[in-house]
């Protein structure tokens, strides 16, 4: 039997389908500027430790870097190394590493998403959370990545709270529980989603 055959109609749409599908192909240049992104973020993060180890060392200029990095406005500077510059220090370089991981999620979760498969099934190396990525998945785990990024800025202001005024400590923690609830809300209508489609499935 010879295979059926398609209407006119479907058949003359054939070539403009596609050219619109193959217009994923225009994100490639947004992942490939993310990954410059990235690029730039290592180097960040070496500078800073660097400078961290200069600092601790008795390097004087790593030293002076190394304040001007914590300086809050309006605060005086420290005129050592203590816990609580150590610390602020190694929160940035925290916040640099998540910020990292959100380009990846976004980088390669989005390109196989959106883009074209990758075929990393049977990679060794292959993300554990790739296996089961969806822009729903995706954009729950961009949800997490952004509050613990929120999360580290927080806690550096709580650090300095004394050099803050109330405004602003009141500011930055109503926009954390916004985050939040918007990771919840995220959530919560996945699980709606989902479920929806699990009873319209035939059993």
């Amino acid at each position: 039997m010879s295979a059926p055959q398609l209407p006119k109609q479907q058949s003359r749409l054939r070539p403009l389908a596609s050219f619109i599908f193959m217009s994923r192909w225009l994100q490639l240049p947004l992942y490939l500027g993310l990954i410059l992104a990235q690029c730039v973020y290592v180097f960040h993060f070496w500078v800073e430790l660097v400078d961290l180890i200069g600092a601790a060392m008795g390097n004087d200029a790593a030293l002076q870097h190394i304040f001007a990095a914590v300086a809050i406005p309006g605060a005086a500077l420290p005129t050592r190394l203590n816990e609580s510059t150590i610390m602020l220090v190694v929160l940035g370089l925290i916040d640099v590493v998540m910020i990292s991981n959100l380009l990846i999620m976004v980088i390669i979760g989005g390109y196989e998403t959106f883009v074209s498969r990758m075929y990393l099934d049977e990679h060794p190396d292959q993300p554990e959370w790739l296996s089961h990525v969806n822009a729903s998945v995706l954009k729950t785990k961009l949800a997490m990545a952004i509050i613990g990024i929120s999360s580290i800025h927080l806690l550096k202001t709580f650090i300095n709270a004394g050099a803050y005024d109330t405004k602003v400590l009141i500011a930055q923690t109503v926009i954390h529980i916004a985050f939040l609830l918007s990771a919840l809300a995220i959530a919560y209508t996945d699980r709606i989603m989902i479920g929806t489609q699990n009873q319209t499935k035939p059993h």
